[in-house]
């Protein structure tokens, strides 16, 4: 390593105190300032934190942003959701690609680029998106490609790039009391304060709110669990880490109103006697960490944050931590994992965050759309909030809607809209199925339109992801296993080899070597995953295979073969190189004589 590399490193590290727990943001600093993680680089940090290389490298190995060789000055990743799919994205990034010379996947001789897909970037209301040095960049055509490609054989700094091209749109196609909030920064907190914790958490409790986030586990109930743990510190946890395919909503949240997400957070510290809080923001939207530091450093200088906030002798602060590329990290405990610089891998519960949660301590978990809808009770009331939704489903929920539609972007409704209801208000027109949830959720077609977005009927973490006659539902599954697939971080043999198996049997499917047995082979591996899977992941994987072959099963029927075995791979296409080689093209072109053996 060079004097100025090592004197970099060591800036970075004392700037983040040799502090273990912040390991991730060591990494991601230290790849940003010397291009990837070196073995030098990796040995200086494990001996600058104090933990065993092997520790460090194991982390910095897990996460897919992170990079143990060289990638490239240029480090170009296509989203690879199947609304970018249905939007031509694999046709522009092998344009690309042919631009430079240069393969998917690999790094061009010079050095200078790389092109690769990547799981989905949280832009499906305005793809082809990609992800230039983790920049998103939306909306991409051959115009941008043939350009993009110019700017990175010159060398250009993607300062000089078009700024236009880095332009994310909220696309707010309806509010309702989150995104249409006008509270100023501070008067929910204030009103939260000067009822006392006591009664904040009654009303949190009154107005029945749920997490947002998919388990919909009463929030009330989560924080007065937390609260009531013992342990040397408490903690607030906001998960930003919104990796489900098709999930956008917290990105705008957080882009149009972060005060009240912030504001809900401090008002859950307040509640359970917490110090410090922290937002796991997902490694994809980097590009809002400037601005939401604002935010925050704004909300300090108006003591809204830090010590004796608002003259009340209550101390709390807020630090961003920014994720890796880790899907499993959505997963609560993965994501605790990951903050504390670990391979995100989920633990093992119970015992649950709110009693042994981040340094082992109390800590609540929460969406970023709970935490904005806890400040909304705390300025107008628990009863207020329960007038919004259904008896069962309190308040309003934020929906994203992409696909075939005309006009996709965030929707948000009081829990009770029928799915037929979204549909006609974002112009979508011959639907044959809507994919709720993302991949790990349900799949539902047409005759079950009129069923309604609530935790009673279709609970959902907020994907709304439409499908129209043009499109063949086994392209769509096929997508979805293969990020499952991708994603599973490896340590149970279960999901590890179930999802690469589910993975190959469609594969096998769509190569037209498909029989009735592998069908009933999925649902096996179905059994297995969900009863013996380490974690959600895996407990869901087969979801999009099950829900589709039960409701678009000639979708698949289509492509099976009638005989009762059918081999995976073509015998005579694989040895085709080899007969060419020797000449030869008798039964056993590919077995080596007996002269040749002699030799």
């Amino acid at each position: 390593m060079t004097p100025t590399n090592s004197r970099m490193l060591t800036d970075i590290l004392d700037r983040h105190r040799r502090d273990g727990t912040r390991l991730m943001q060591i990494l991601r600093e230290a790849q940003e300032a010397l291009g990837w993680l070196s073995p030098a680089t990796i040995t200086a940090i494990a001996s600058g934190i104090g933990w065993p290389r092997a520790k460090v490298e194991g982390t910095a190995s897990f996460y897919s942003f992170f990079h143990t060789r060289p990638m490239g000055e240029y480090r170009v990743l296509w989203s690879d959701n199947i609304t970018d799919r249905m939007l031509g994205n694999l046709d522009l990034m092998q344009a690309m690609c042919q631009k430079l010379w240069l393969e998917p996947g690999r790094v061009s001789e010079d050095g200078l680029v790389s092109v690769d897909t990547t799981s989905c970037t949280g832009m499906c209301d305005q793809g082809p998106a990609v992800l230039v040095n983790y920049r998103a960049i939306p909306r991409m055509t051959r115009e941008r490609v043939e350009l993009m490609v110019e700017l990175i054989r010159a060398r250009k700094p993607l300062a000089d790039w078009p700024a236009d091209w880095f332009v994310i749109e909220d696309n707010i196609r309806r509010a309702d009391i989150l995104l249409g909030n006008r509270m100023a920064p501070g008067e929910a907190l204030g009103a939260a304060l000067a009822a006392g914790a006591d009664a904040m958490l009654a009303e949190i409790r009154t107005s029945q709110l749920r997490g947002r986030g998919g388990a919909g586990f009463a929030t009330g109930l989560k924080w007065e669990a937390c609260r009531q743990a013992r342990g040397t510190a408490h903690y607030v946890i906001c998960n930003a880490d919104e990796g489900e395919p098709g999930t956008f909503k917290d990105r705008v949240l957080l882009t149009r109103q972060p005060d009240l997400v912030f504001e809900g957070m401090t008002i859950a510290a307040h509640i359970i006697g917490a110090r410090r809080g922290y937002v796991y923001l997902r490694g994809e939207y980097r590009y809002l960490l400037e601005s939401l530091e604002s935010v925050l450093a704004a909300r300090r200088a108006a003591g809204l944050l830090g010590a004796d906030i608002l003259g009340k002798g209550f101390d709390f602060d807020i630090e961003i931590h920014l994720g890796a590329g880790a899907y499993v990290c959505g997963e609560e405990s993965a994501l605790i994992e990951s903050l504390e610089g670990k391979r995100g891998v989920p633990r093992n519960r119970p015992p649950y965050p709110v009693t042994h949660g981040f340094l082992n301590q109390p800590t609540v978990v929460n969406n970023v759309e709970t935490f904005a809808a806890a400040a909304l009770i705390a300025a107008r009331g628990g009863d207020w909030y329960r007038s919004f939704g259904t008896p069962r489903s309190a308040g309003t929920k934020i929906l994203s809607v992409s696909g075939d539609c005309a006009r996709p972007g965030v929707y948000e409704y009081p829990f009770g809209v029928s799915v037929r209801q979204v549909l006609a208000d974002c112009g979508a027109h011959d639907s044959q199925a809507v994919q709720i949830s993302g991949p790990s959720g349900i799949c539902i077609g047409p005759d079950e339109f009129d069923r309604r977005i609530a935790f009673e009927d279709i609970p959902t973490a907020g994907a709304f992801m439409i499908f129209d006659i043009r499109r063949d539902i086994f392209d769509v599954v096929r997508n979805f296993i293969h990020f499952f697939a991708h994603e599973s971080c490896g340590f149970c043999t279960p999901c590890r080899v179930g999802t690469t198996l589910l993975k190959n049997l469609m594969d096998k499917i769509a190569a037209g070597h498909g029989t009735r047995y592998d069908i009933d082979e999925i649902y096996q591996l179905n059994r297995v995953l969900r009863t013996a899977a380490h974690c959600g992941l895996g407990h869901t994987a087969a979801n999009p295979l099950v829900h589709t072959l039960e409701k678009f099963r000639p979708a698949y029927e289509r492509r099976l073969k009638s005989m009762e075995f059918e081999p995976a791979f073509d015998l005579d296409a694989a040895l085709s190189e080899a007969r060419q080689m020797t000449g030869r093209d008798d039964a056993g072109a590919h077995l080596a004589t007996d002269t040749e053996n002699a030799r």
